[in-house]
């Protein structure tokens, strides 16, 4: 069967290509379960998880017995109360035990022990089903077990009823901490979006409950699970082993990773839109490979990355349902793209690490940042259309749009003319201080119908800051930083002109665009043409 790239549940890598997890299971395996440690891997949706849970499972089999299960499958019914989760987990227990492959007598003392629980044989009489003596016969099997066992648990967040999850982590807890008297589990790895300490913030709005989490035992789980690029990398190594495009491999990874910041969906996702969708698509245009071939370029990232932005995906559903449901986690997204703010990160701040949980920020040389740029231009298109209807600028911006695009080019140099036009107009009475806050979103918005559909923008993350932003549009593969900041006088104009001609050389490019918002009295407004360092700069002051 002929591989290919999975953006659907499970990854296999006899089925599909994917960055090999083996040196990251060996380190989880050296760092975390050889020392006996209890831990969780807490990401958010379609982060890999299960597919990492699976292949750390087949690494570990040679030395432990593993027990893999999925609380999706104990349904609601699993949660209802002590009885009932001790039945369903018994049987899950006992199926996990079968497939770690274990002797026929230790399997008898599976059975004997947390059948009658189960329910798979006539309960006995005077045997209560409650978790207590689930653990007890827990300890009895793990004290006989020829290896040691190790307890996988996948999805650990479905937990509809938290109270029997949390008693049930709070005996892990008693057993942990008392395992030289009484054997358990040798190391326990519990996966999902919400870490336990978050659970009863999921379940339970009251603040006294919401960090009282009975697993403080876990430890600090810091392996990595985002892809650098050379693993992107050896991944098109074997792709290009079957396909022959001549990719330049080493570039084509830089730019899905430049997109993506190694997010395991979203890098199976270009990979997948370069190698069906887009490869389809040119086939039928040109009857023949040679146009296929040529799309694993950077150009081709591009636009693959720009169909997945315009797409409607569980991810980025996930996202817009949880800035809807937490506010204080939005209101500092917006900030960080409309203001330039630069917040100090610190997981204690709740929006911080709610952000980070479910994989929409991230710490960048000591600030909070979006985790990368596909999400950025996610979010920054979501509030931008939600602005849309009331926005003056996206009202001018889809009237003019007719002017900007001449054979198949944008005018980035027209565009800040007629923005600088009709900017006295419609906001010409606000003051510095508004203007400081929303100029930057003005001008997206007046971008916003111009490119829409054919092209993207993003805020480069690395200039970002209270008084300077560089926005880099691409538009069918061209390129045009264009850099918004405010006046602070001309010789803080010269270092912003500098910057711009060093950000330049960094694209390859030879004309650059500044947008400056003028407070000046005597200000001098409309748009010049410099030269700076061998680059023109088109620089307009409103």
């Amino acid at each position: 069967m002929e591989r290919y790239f999975n953006t659907e549940g499970l990854c296999h890598p006899e089925r599909h290509y994917m960055v090999r997890l083996d040196e990251r299971s060996a380190k989880i395996k050296r760092r975390y379960v050889d020392r006996g440690s209890y831990f969780v891997i807490n990401k958010g949706r379609q982060y890999g998880k299960t597919t990492m849970l699976r292949a750390l499972e087949g690494y570990l089999k040679k030395d432990y017995i593993v027990l893999s299960m999925d609380f999706q499958e104990l349904g609601s019914a699993g949660f209802r109360d002590e009885a009932a989760f001790t039945e369903a987990f018994s049987g899950m227990t006992i199926e996990a035990f079968a497939a770690a492959g274990i002797g026929a007598a230790e399997m008898e003392e599976v059975r004997t022990l947390l059948g009658p629980m189960a329910g798979l044989e006539k309960r006995g009489e005077g045997i209560r089903v409650h978790l207590m003596g689930l653990f007890g016969r827990l300890s009895v099997i793990c004290g006989h077990a020829p290896k040691p066992v190790v307890m996988m648990i996948d999805e650990v967040d479905s937990a509809s009823n938290d109270q029997v999850f949390i008693d049930f982590l709070a005996l892990l807890r008693r057993y942990y901490l008392d395992r030289d008297k009484s054997p358990i589990f040798h190391s326990v790895i519990l996966a999902g979006v919400y870490d336990i300490k978050n659970l009863k913030l999921k379940y339970r709005a009251e603040d006294e409950h919401r960090y009282n989490s009975p697993w403080n035992i876990a430890a600090e789980f810091n392996i990595e699970m985002d892809f650098s690029a050379d693993q992107i990398g050896a991944m098109l190594e074997e792709y290009e082993a079957d396909h022959f495009t001549g990719m330049d491999i080493r570039k084509v990874s830089a730019s899905i990773y430049a997109y993506t910041s190694g997010q395991p969906y979203l890098v199976s996702a270009i990979c997948k839109l370069l190698d069906e969708e887009l490869t389809e698509e040119s086939l039928q245009e040109d009857e023949g490979t040679e146009a296929a071939k040529s799309l694993w370029t950077a150009e081709g990232v591009a636009k693959a990355a720009n169909i997945l932005i315009g797409k409607k995906t569980t991810l980025s559903e996930s996202m817009v349902k949880q800035l809807d449901l937490y506010q204080e986690l939005r209101d500092m997204i917006e900030g960080i793209l409309y203001q330039g703010k630069q917040i100090p990160y610190s997981p204690h701040v709740h929006a911080v690490d709610l952000g980070v949980m479910f994989g929409f920020l991230k710490e960048e040389k000591g600030h909070v940042a979006i985790h990368n740029r596909i999400f950025e231009m996610i979010l920054m298109n979501m509030f931008i259309t939600e602005e849309a209807a009331k926005s003056e600028a996206f009202r001018y911006g889809d009237r003019d749009k007719s002017q900007f695009v001449k054979e198949g080019r944008l005018d980035m140099e027209l565009v800040l003319e007629r923005f600088a036009a009709h900017y006295t107009d419609i906001y010409g009475d606000n003051d510095e201080r508004f203007i400081e806050k929303y100029g930057r979103k003005f001008f997206l918005l007046y971008l916003k119908p111009i490119i829409n559909g054919t092209g993207n923008y993003y805020i480069e993350a690395q200039t970002r800051d209270a008084r300077r932003t560089d926005v880099v549009v691409d538009y069918l593969g061209e390129q045009f930083v264009l850099e918004m900041k405010i006046w602070h006088g001309n010789e803080y104009n010269e270092r912003g002109e500098k910057q711009l001609v060093d950000y330049l050389d960094y694209f390859h490019l030879d004309k650059g665009y500044m947008l400056s918002f003028n407070f000046n009295k005597n200000k001098q407004v409309g748009v010049k043409k410099v030269q700076v360092g061998g680059r023109t700069l088109i620089e307009a002051v409103v």
